[in-house]
């Protein structure tokens, strides 16, 4: 079992968060799950939501869009497309980009090509908002 647990969130962009942590817990894509020191190895795709860890007793929060996870016993590696602090997210943004996504959605079928698009849009901005509520 590993004396410690690292966690890296890396995105195209730059490298989120690295550091040492007590837990994590992912959006996986099959549901959310959990991670300590020790996990067994795993691979899980990474879903649009909420990811959060403790670190130093302090739980943090980020808003994560797709990815995947690798989890060894003492490292887990998030690969994912963008990934927000919570006290770094614009929440007015996220608002404003919440009620596009509401009115384009309504002027749509879920044949229109860009239907699945415009929920994944909304649902990150759901998902944006309900993270830049939360306090580190």
């Amino acid at each position: 079992m590993a004396d410690e647990l690292m966690l890296e969130i890396v995105t195209p962009e730059k490298m989120a968060f690295s550091g040492k942590i007590e837990e994590v817990t992912i959006p996986g894509t099959e549901g959310e799950f959990g991670v300590l020191r020790g996990h067994e190895a795993l691979l899980s795709s990474v879903d649009i939501g909420e990811l959060n860890f403790v670190k130093e007793g302090k739980k943090i929060y980020y808003s994560v869009n797709t990815g995947y996870a690798e989890v060894t016993s003492g490292k887990v590696t998030i690969l994912i497309e963008t990934a927000e602090r919570s006290d770094h997210i614009d929440k007015d943004r996220a608002l404003k980009a919440k009620d596009n996504a509401e009115t384009r959605l309504a002027q749509m079928t879920k044949e229109d090509v860009e239907y699945e698009m415009m929920r994944a849009a909304l649902t990150r901005a759901i998902v944006r908002i309900n993270v830049a509520e939360k306090k580190i």
